[in-house]
């Protein structure tokens, strides 16, 4: 998927960014090689590889300390929103922040 100087110049837009030509066509360049790399990858036959849980499993074993997901604290929802200024079934409210 190799993208078109027009292609530069809608991103560079949606991000409100003002690129000269010589930008545009620096990052053209830059984009089209990054997916470049990612052609490679996806080229490269993983059919039988499972994945890993942990990097360093790829060159020793490695048990993971992880614990039983408990609860272990009570449900204090009532009592953790009694001082907010807006509640509503059981969500904070907030003013809006988001034109």
């Amino acid at each position: 998927m190799a993208l078109t100087s027009q292609d530069i110049g809608r991103i560079a837009h949606l991000a409100r960014l003002e690129l000269s030509p010589k930008e545009s066509e620096r990052m053209l360049t830059q984009l089209n090689g990054f997916f470049d790399i990612v052609e490679q990858m996806r080229a490269v036959d993983t059919s039988g590889i499972e994945p890993l849980a942990h990097p360093v499993a790829a060159i020793q074993d490695i048990v993971l300390r992880l614990r039983d997901d408990v609860a272990s604290e009570p449900n204090q929802r009532e009592a953790n929103q009694h001082s907010a200024p807006a509640v509503e079934r059981g969500l904070f409210l907030v003013p809006k922040v988001i034109e």
